[in-house]
């Protein structure tokens, strides 16, 4: 074995410890990836059935605002349209950190990925969407459905 080749290899295992190191956050295990719904009622996991987040008049029309579940856990309610509502939650699939919204877009302030109202994700090291919730609209109040 050549010195080269010995320094690549303590190179390359001490970035895998590294990487491993930084992914194994309660937020980055516990959640990420999956596919985010694009219409109101559709998506993946999160909150407690029938919790009330926010009402449909504090979501901009292509924008977001940041609420809390029941359980005191953060969620981005987007209304990516006028007759669309989104539910996300606010963990970033790249390294776990919280996303923000920031105008029309879902901005993860550590390492730069962006995401779109609908929680795909357009920019940055992201690997993946942000996680949907399912939510629905009762009497323009957006409630979680699941």
């Amino acid at each position: 074995m050549t010195r080269r080749t010995a320094l690549a290899g303590a190179g390359g295992a001490a970035g895998l410890a590294f990487v491993a190191a930084c992914s194994d956050t309660p937020e980055a295990s516990s959640e990420g990836g999956g596919d985010a719904g694009g219409t109101e009622g559709t998506g993946g996991t999160g909150g407690t059935e029938g919790t009330e987040l926010t009402t449909l008049s504090d979501v901009p029309v292509g924008g977001a605002v940041s609420v809390e579940d029941a359980d005191g856990k953060a969620v981005l309610v987007t209304r990516p349209s006028e007759d669309e509502v989104v539910a996300l939650s606010p963990v970033c699939t790249h390294q776990g950190c919280a996303v923000a919204p920031d105008g029309e877009r879902l901005r993860c302030p550590c390492h730069g990925s962006t995401y779109d109202l609908a929680g795909k994700n357009v920019g940055g090291p992201a690997p993946s969407p942000l996680t949907p919730i399912a939510v629905e609209v009762v009497d323009g109040t957006v409630v979680t459905t699941g």
